[in-house]
This record gives structure tokens, sequence and C-alpha cells, in this order.
């Protein structure tokens, strides 16, 4: 069989390495994942509760409209309701946008360091990426804005960006956004904005009714703890949803996660807590950082990159075989990992493994 001729060189996607995979692999009786930048803390105890009075209804299928979440999360977010369309992830709303607008030869834009789903979709269908290099690791609006031409169909802005943490801020962002021809879609994907603090972060969310060419992506994977599940969604105009839910299939969010999410969002109290503990694992970990003389960029979502000043491979192996796993491979940063902000006890037996890690390759701490 002839697979199409695009995805012939596509690279498969990599998740960082399971805690189950590496005791298996190294005989480890404990392992802390902090690859992947799920919340150490889980989900919400009433999330978990509508999990499991759910399960007697497995042998029904899900609402395909799931009419219930969406009415929650559009009274929270002050939207529409079809101004919504849920996905498995916010990475599935990424591979029907793609779907739904991108012919080959089309052109998207996006940062030559973010997140790799972008341009595996655009591949996938055709379309040809334009990436523009980060500024210091945040998006370079000005150059992805010279970028644009009329084969220009989307432009992706990871906001924190992936892996780096940067945000762009309000002011920068709106800019940006009264510069882009209207007939550019332009994708928010805020992943870890419940995390930031920062109180020049924008909104996607408000920004929508003065940019109808905007859409913004969120999830239930992160702050929620709810990554198993893998529901996300997107908030667009009406007009925009309406065109990705026709290439949507019937029922791609399951009942456990859409009970689970609702549940979830009710619980906003337990969201403010995870915010403020990791808030407190940032400023644990940049102390430490600073203390061993690492540099690191600023951390906005739930993780930090780090330079540790060798290849960033060797690190992440010596990391293993102490029972930590973090992330490394990103291919312009190659002396740095990404570690997800996990528990205070978690950072401390990190940092622990990290420094004794750098000792032994000869760096001076």
């Amino acid at each position: 069989m002839n697979p199409k001729p695009n995805i012939v060189n596509l690279p498969v996607y990599k998740p960082g390495k399971p805690i189950e995979e590496v005791k298996k692999e190294l005989g480890l009786n404990d392992v802390i994942k902090l690859a992947s930048n799920e919340n150490p803390y889980g989900s919400s105890p009433n999330a978990k509760a509508a999990i499991l009075a759910e399960l007697d209804n497995l042998y029904l299928y899900p609402d395909g409209s799931a009419a219930e979440l969406t009415s929650a999360l559009a009274d929270h977010l002050g939207v529409r309701n079809d101004n919504i369309i849920f996905g498995c992830g916010s990475d599935e709303i990424i591979a029907l946008i793609a779907r739904a607008f991108f012919l080959p030869g089309d052109e998207t834009i996006m940062a030559d360091q973010t997140f790799s789903v972008y341009k595996s979709n655009a591949d996938i269908e055709g379309a040809v990426s334009i990436e523009v290099p980060l500024a210091n690791g945040t998006h370079d609006l000005g150059a992805m804005l010279a970028q644009v031409t009329e084969r220009t169909k989307v432009i992706w802005i990871c906001n924190p960006n992936n892996p780096t943490g940067t945000i762009v801020p309000e002011e920068a962002l709106i800019t940006f956004l009264n510069a882009v021809p209207a007939g550019v879609m332009v994708v928010l994907d805020e992943a870890y904005c419940e995390y930031v603090t920062d109180l020049s972060y924008s909104n996607g969310i408000k920004l929508l009714e003065s940019y109808p060419n905007l859409v913004v992506l969120r999830t239930f994977s992160k702050i929620y703890g709810l990554a198993a599940l893998r529901i996300g969604y997107g908030v667009a105009s009406p007009q925009i949803i309406s065109l990705i839910n026709k290439v949507r299939e019937p029922f791609n969010t399951s009942r456990l996660a859409q009970a689970g999410a609702l549940a979830a969002l009710a619980d906003q109290e337990y969201v403010q807590e995870c915010r403020r503990l990791n808030s407190a694992g940032i400023l644990q970990l940049q102390a430490e950082f600073k203390r061993l003389d690492l540099a690191f960029f600023p951390a906005h979502g739930n993780f930090i990159m780090v330079d540790v000043r060798k290849p960033a491979a060797e690190i992440f192996d010596a990391l293993l075989r102490r029972g930590i796993i973090v992330r490394a491979g990103h291919k312009l940063y190659p002396t740095y990992i990404r570690v997800t902000v996990g528990s205070a006890e978690q950072n401390k037996a990190f940092i622990a493994a990290l420094e004794q890690v750098l000792q032994e390759q000869g760096v001076q701490v």
C-alpha cells in the first residue's frame, strides 16, 4: 500500500516515558514523572466521584454534542454554546482545524520551537509550515507577521509556549491581531492558561468578540488533572465552530470525560489551590536553579526549561537511572531539559538527583 507522500517521513510523536516502563526497564520501585506537564495533585475529588457515578452508563454512547458540559462551560467563560467545540484533548481540535481548512500548498506559520502537533497536522494535510525562530524563547510576533502571504491560512501561537514556558503579553498580542489580515486564522493555544499569574497575560476568550478570525484552545488535561480522559475544547465564532464540527467524529469525547470535566469545572476552588501550589513550586525550582548557577526561561505554565550545561540527552539518561523522568530532545536547545513543576517533595527529589548528576558530569554547581 502506498501512503500519502507527505507522511512517509513524518516523525511519530514521542510522549514522556511512562512510569511503568521505566520501573520495568531499570528495576526501580520509585519513579517520579516530571516529563508531561501533568498536575501532580491529580483531579478534583468531585471529578473522581462524578466519573465513578458514570460507570453504570458505560453501555451508552456519549452525548455527541456534550450539551450539558457545553452549557456549563459557556456560562463559565461568558460565551454562547455555539462558540464551543470539544475534542479528544485540544490536540484533536488542532487536527480538525487542519482537516477543515488546509489544502495542499497552503501556508501556516508557527514558532520554530513550539508544540509539535501544529506542524505534524499541517504536514498530513499537505500544507507548508513556516517556522519562525523564537526570540529569547518567546514568539517573535513581528517576524511571524512578516511571513504572512496570500497563501497563509493559519498562524499558531502557543501561550504559554510549550516547551519554553514564556508568554506573549496582551498588549503585544492585540497589536499583532490588529495587523493580521482578516482572512487569516489565528489559533491561540492556551492549554496552560489557568496556571498563569502574570498580570500582563491576555485572556484569549475576551478577545474573541473583537477578532472573528481568532480560535482559542484550552484543555482539561493540565490544571484540571484529567489528562487520561482526553478532553479539550476550542472557542471561536459560531461560523468557525460550525465548519470544524463538520469534520468532527460523532462521539469524540467519552461519557467519563464529559462527567469528569463537568464536575472539575464546577470546583474552581480546587483549581485555585493547584495554581497556588504550582506558583510555589516554580519559586522553589527557580531558587534551586539560581543556587546551581543554571539559566532558565521564565516559567508561566507548570513546567520550566533549564540549561543543564551538558548535552540534555545525557542528563536525561542519568536522571532516568535515578528514577526521575524529565523531557529532553529539543533540537534548538540541546543543553536544555524541560521539567514539570511537581509537588514540593518531588521537586526536592529532582533537584537532589540533578545536582548529583551534574557533579558527576563535571559541571561546576
